[in-house]
């Protein structure tokens, strides 16, 4: 059975992050409705250069920090139904200038707002491996490059990423989360964005660490590919543009199967 718009959602997807998760959005969303059914309602803030704890600006847009913005009110005001959620992308906060510290405050404020709507949490981890990797030269190439304004030298920035990281598996038990380490065989030269080539392996992975659901989806791989095409791409909720404030209704995104987007 294809499902029809009037089809009530089957569950509720939260997806939080920065570039990569804006990147292989209906991918991530393709591979949990493989696992946990669809139709579905999506809750998405996200977005280049997207951080947790604080305001941010990629060239000339600016989003809040995501443990400000307004998916919150919404997941509050809506019914609840089954709801998974992954939380990525964490770090951009350190080259804005934030202390471990308030990093891990941020995502923590995330995490508890989840579980007080029962949601299943996986994390993922910063790719230390692969940060490790990058040369002096490397590294200041992409900070000046994805965040001119970072005065952070490499061996403090990755030293404040190595507290982020600490912090996480600390917060992983002491939260009951599933905390994903990730391989860094998945990412690219600057060390943070996953390879082209490697991204649907890699969500697959994330995304087998949410416990079975039993649920058994309706529609084989090439069908629920062809029904993850936009009816209504999402705008975002709130932004600023040159400075200037732009507000969008939500939910603003529709895929073929009947799956709302709401983009915060």
């Amino acid at each position: 059975m294809v499902a029809s718009f009037r089809e009530a959602p089957q569950n509720r997807l939260i997806l939080l992050g920065a570039s990569n998760l804006t990147l292989s959005l209906r991918l991530v969303i393709h591979l949990m409705q493989q696992r946990f059914g669809a139709p579905s309602e999506i809750l998405t803030a996200m977005g280049h250069g997207r951080a947790y704890g604080i305001f941010s600006e990629a060239v000339w847009r600016g989003l809040p920090g995501i443990a400000g913005c307004g998916v919150w009110r919404q997941l509050r005001e809506t019914e609840s139904r089954p709801a998974y959620a992954l939380l990525a992308d964490i770090g951009n906060d350190i080259v804005y200038g934030l202390l471990p510290e308030q990093v891990l405050q941020s995502v923590e404020a995330c995490v508890e707002r989840l579980q007080q709507q029962s949601a299943q949490i996986v994390v993922t981890n910063l790719p230390m491996a692969s940060i490790e990797r990058l040369s002096e030269r490397r590294f200041l190439l992409f900070r000046n490059l994805f965040y001119p304004s970072c005065q952070l030298s490499r061996n403090e920035t990755v030293s404040r990423a190595w507290a982020v990281h600490d912090g996480l598996a600390a917060m992983a038990a002491r939260r009951k989360f599933i905390l994903h380490e990730q391989k860094p065989e998945w990412f690219g030269l600057d060390g943070i964005h996953v390879d082209y080539w490697q991204r649907e392996a890699y969500y697959r992975d994330i995304v087998q660490q949410f416990p079975d659901s039993g649920t058994k989806p309706e529609l084989c791989d090439d069908q629920r590919k062809f029904f993850l095409t936009w009816q209504q791409r999402p705008e975002f909720a709130f932004k600023t543009l040159f400075g200037r404030a732009i507000y969008r209704p939500q939910p603003s995104g529709l895929l073929a199967d009947g799956s709302c987007v709401g983009k915060y």
